[in-house]
């Protein structure tokens, strides 16, 4: 269990000395293990309401479409932002910027401010919901990169089913 705290804490990175600045930097501001698990599920069950009442705000007549595209927005960024409370903000870019991820995660901020622009430039619906679509398509691909295997089996799943 120590072991799954350094590394999702940024403090394991097979570097024995840890003696660089930003190591040190990272260690000295660290939160508690507790605080950063309060953070965690803070903002990842936010992101969730986010997102859920945006997709109910979607079907009101008028300004529906641009208070969802926001609600939702914003939800995906509070659940992407609830990851940096267990690793650490610096360690989770690094992460988002690794090769396996980095094409899913262009896609998804990409996506997300063609969403709002969508919304509030051009008030296109149906491109605000394509552009949704695809940011939620994006999030679950970065998502399932984090699971071991887990793109392996969906991309075998869908092969069968072709």
């Amino acid at each position: 269990m120590d072991k799954l705290k350094r590394v999702l804490s940024g403090q394991d990175d097979g570097n024995a000395d840890g003696t660089g600045i930003l190591e040190r930097a990272n260690q000295a501001s660290t939160l508690s293990w507790g605080t950063r698990m309060k953070g965690f599920l803070l903002c990842f069950i936010l992101g969730g309401v986010c997102s859920i009442l945006g997709t109910c705000m979607l079907w009101i007549p008028g300004a529906g479409l641009a208070v969802f595209a926001v609600l939702y927005s914003v939800g995906n960024i509070l659940a992407l932002a609830s990851t940096m409370f267990l690793m650490g903000p610096w360690k989770q870019l690094k992460t988002m910027c690794a090769k396996e991820r980095a094409l899913a995660t262009i896609i998804m901020l990409v996506c997300l401010v063609l969403t709002l622009c969508a919304a509030f430039w051009w008030k296109s619906n149906g491109l605000a919901l394509l552009f949704v679509i695809l940011q939620f398509l994006a999030f679950t691909w970065y998502g399932l990169s984090y699971i071991p295997f887990a793109r392996d089996a969906v991309i075998k799943l869908f092969s069968m089913c072709v």
